[in-house]
């Protein structure tokens, strides 16, 4: 599998279709893993999914590589998404009726319920949960959003060692929750 230049695809997508469709089809599945990893909510990771692609549209012009990856500025821009979600969340009243029951689709058959359907992918999500917001946020990125140590580092704004050590305890407390040795 070939390393592409995504900051250089990047910087040709302000003005290239084909630039950014490469970009979109890139980078869409990894940012939807990993929102969805967060909401656990088809219908919600759409939406954030949406706003970050939007927001990246909005600002591909200001995309800057000497201050960081393209990987790491869209991740960042998915976190401050997230981040805006859930402060939006916390300030919401009432429930809305998608929100507990959507009889329009049938979870299965959506590419994120085929992928939630293996077997012990909801067990995995639940024992996530009990890992602190820091070690989830790694793990999450590491795994659904295929992003490399020194990559998660820029985004999360701490040291590649760090990251390591984080995951590294954070997949021991994983095999202990989920009864592996």
């Amino acid at each position: 599998m070939e390393d592409k230049d995504w900051n250089a695809i990047a910087q040709r997508a302000v003005n290239e279709d084909l630039a950014f469709d490469e970009l979109y089809e890139h980078f869409f599945p990894k940012m939807y893993n990993l929102i969805y990893a967060r909401v656990k909510n088809a219908a919600t990771a759409d939406d954030i999914v949406c706003d970050v692609f939007e927001k990246m549209v909005t600002h591909l012009a200001d995309f800057d590589s000497s201050r960081a990856s393209f990987a790491t500025w869209l991740s960042r821009i998915a976190m401050r998404t997230l981040t805006d979600y859930y402060r939006w969340q916390s300030h919401r009243q009432n429930v809305e009726w998608d929100d507990v029951f959507s009889p329009s689709v049938n979870e299965r058959e959506r590419p994120e319920g085929q992928l939630l359907a293996k077997e012990g992918k909801s067990e995995l999500l639940s024992a996530l949960g009990k890992l602190s917001e820091r070690e989830q946020r790694i793990i999450e990125l590491k795994f659904w959003g295929e992003m490399s140590n020194k990559e998660i580092a820029e985004t999360l704004e701490i040291s590649s060692a760090n990251v390591g050590v984080i995951l590294f305890r954070a997949m021991g407390a994983l095999r202990k929750i989920l009864g592996e040795p």
